[in-house]
């Protein structure tokens, strides 16, 4: 037990760094974007590669720090019953939610975009604007990146909650 414990805490360790160097992404969308208004409105001027800018580091902040808001707790669920249940109910929850929904479908989800990105990969696809960035192939592959971020961060959501079961008294 102690060592799936050890693993559940490693995982969310390497989920947190994770997590914090993509919060620094709201920085870059903040301030590009107050650049390509300033730009726009003051000078006239229109900067697509900014605009773009703005988008993968919108997409990079929420795909590669959604695993850090679940393991935060931040994720939307119903606790109108959560709230007020036992440990032991929590903990059932968790699992089976884990287990029967968030595993599968970011597996599914990772399994799927492979072929996807890697088709960008090996055409180092650009941006369809002549003047924008030429880093789709990086911006898609945020898609199985996301998704294996979620699986670590659900499978250390699935020991921990295995173990308030095993612990926890009936």
């Amino acid at each position: 037990m102690p060592r799936l414990a050890a693993v559940a805490e490693y995982i969310d360790r390497i989920i947190a760094a994770i997590g914090r160097i993509a919060a620094w992404a709201v920085l870059v969308v903040v301030l590009v974007e107050f650049t390509v208004v300033l730009l726009r409105y003051g000078l006239g001027v229109g900067s697509i590669w900014l605009q773009e800018t703005v988008v993968y580091a919108h997409a990079a902040l929420f795909m590669l720090a959604a695993a850090w808001t679940l393991a935060a707790g931040g994720h939307v669920r119903v606790d109108i019953f959560y709230a007020r249940a036992s440990a032991r109910h929590k903990a059932w929850v968790d699992l089976l939610g884990t287990v029967l929904f968030l595993l599968p479908f970011m597996a599914a989800l990772l399994l799927l975009s492979l072929p996807y990105v890697g088709r960008s990969w090996a055409v180092l696809e650009r941006s369809r604007e002549a003047s924008g960035l030429p880093l789709v192939f990086v911006l898609k592959t945020l898609i199985p990146a996301f998704a294996a971020l979620m699986l670590l961060q659900g499978a250390s959501l699935a020991i921990r909650a295995g173990l308030t079961l095993a612990n926890e008294p009936r």
